[in-house]
């Protein structure tokens, strides 16, 4: 079993797998084509730091379900935008993903969501948004 040392506690490769048993699919379930799943994966490799410390975070099961499904969508969203803006392709993932989401949320849902889904989004962007901020170094 594979761990991650976080904050004094560890947290297994297999407690992820608790909490997202689908993660492993989620690259495919948003591919157009097959081209779509190599990005598709290093999105799901920048979420997965993000995802272990929510699942170690002490919220309630629903709210951390709630972050994870809204990741799920986020992924989704930017797959969709690859395809809208070919060009984006040849960025770093992890840079693009970031720069995707900021302190007011993320990118708009487009499948017509609610306005409470896009409320829920954007929490989730932002909560994802301020993780990344924590964890990147300074600019220089």
């Amino acid at each position: 079993m594979k761990a991650v040392k976080k904050k004094g506690a560890i947290v297994a490769d297999d407690d992820l797998a608790v909490y997202c048993p689908d993660l492993a699919e989620w690259a495919r379930t948003w591919c157009y084509e097959d081209r779509d799943e190599p990005p598709g994966q290093q999105i799901v490799e920048c979420f997965k730091p993000f995802l272990r410390h929510l699942n170690n975070s002490g919220l309630t099961r629903k709210t951390r379900h709630k972050h994870r499904d809204n990741l799920w969508r986020l992924g989704g969203e930017l797959i969709r935008k690859l395809w809208e803006t070919p060009s984006l392709r040849k960025r770093p993932i992890a840079d693009w993903v970031a720069s995707t989401i900021d302190d007011c949320g993320g990118p708009l849902l487009s499948h017509y969501p609610s306005e409470e889904e896009q409320r829920s989004f954007d929490s989730t962007c932002r909560k994802f948004h301020s993780f990344l901020k924590t964890r990147q170094p300074p600019p220089r």
